[in-house]
């Protein structure tokens, strides 16, 4: 019967995101305790005819298959529960698109250990990867605003379940970015998001998506007094991007202390979309 690693000096799994650090970490261990400990003593113990396997795996010139991850977790002496974290973390790391990464991390983040060990950082990638979330976050600002789940459901558009407005709530209060105030009511705080750095860009990708949807959905949803969409193609020196992001992040902190220092109180969650994309690919370089 296989028993996990329990030795306290040994790496823990449940801190990594990065199953190729953890191989590292725990191989570095490993030899630490026992100095004639090899990467072909790990090749025998995991059934594989490469010595050198390991070493490659760890340094990023191979890949794990389904049937050698499986080995890997046998002569690491994983149990059940660490070797299914350790085939997410596998799969979160050699996925090849976004919609295989969320997979992974969906996996990895319902475990019962991640849960208990990562709880913030998880609440972090769901508050990131949710457009709702940061609506109802802006929401709070109103003079009106209700901490109930059906009266975020309705107000939002599009409409949300009851049941994901409160998971919005929970998850935001967790993160400590909605406080109750002197009187008990949540208000917005400023707060950092702790998200692991394996899966931060999946997350802003996810926030990304999520709001050019709602864009998109604004322009049969919304009347035309209510949005502003504009778009303009142009051809480009190469060179000048760099400039043109500079300028849209500068007019994106104008737009925010405009924002910011209105007088009137806030009534209407709004998003305000910056896009600067290509629609072609640059001359080849001979």
């Amino acid at each position: 019967m296989r028993t996990p690693v329990t030795d306290p000096a040994s790496p823990q799994l449940i801190a990594y995101l990065d199953y190729r650090a953890f191989l590292r970490d725990w191989f570095t261990w490993r030899k630490a305790a026992n100095p004639r400990f090899s990467h072909r003593m790990f090749a025998r113990l995991a059934g594989q005819r490469s010595p050198s396997l390991l070493l490659h795996v760890i340094d990023g010139k191979r890949n794990l298959t389904a049937a050698t991850t499986r080995s890997f977790a046998r002569a690491l002496k994983l149990d059940r529960e660490d070797t299914t974290f350790f085939e997410a973390l596998v799969q979160l790391d050699q996925a090849t698109t976004d919609d295989e990464r969320n997979e992974a991390w969906s996996r990895i983040s319902t475990t019962r250990r991640f849960r208990a060990a990562r709880r913030i950082e998880g609440a972090a990638f769901q508050c990131l990867s949710h457009w709702y979330y940061a609506a109802i976050h802006e929401l709070a600002n109103r003079p009106d605003f209700q901490a109930d789940p059906r009266w975020l459901a309705r107000t939002l558009r599009p409409r949300v379940t009851p049941t994901e407005a409160r998971q919005a709530l929970d998850c935001l209060q967790t993160l400590g970015l909605l406080v109750p105030d002197e009187r008990g009511r949540l208000r917005p705080a400023d707060a950092s998001l702790i998200t692991p750095h394996e899966v931060a860009g999946l997350a802003v990708h996810n926030y990304h998506r999520g709001m050019i949807d709602r864009a998109r959905d604004s322009i049969d949803n919304a009347d035309p007094d209510e949005r502003h969409l504009l778009g303009v193609t142009v051809s480009v020196p190469a060179a000048l991007v760099p400039r043109l992001k500079a300028e849209l992040n500068q007019m994106q902190a104008r737009l925010l202390d405009l924002c910011d220092s209105a007088e009137a109180p806030a009534d209407v969650a709004m998003q305000i979309n910056l896009q600067l994309f290509p629609l072609s690919h640059p001359p080849e370089v001979s």
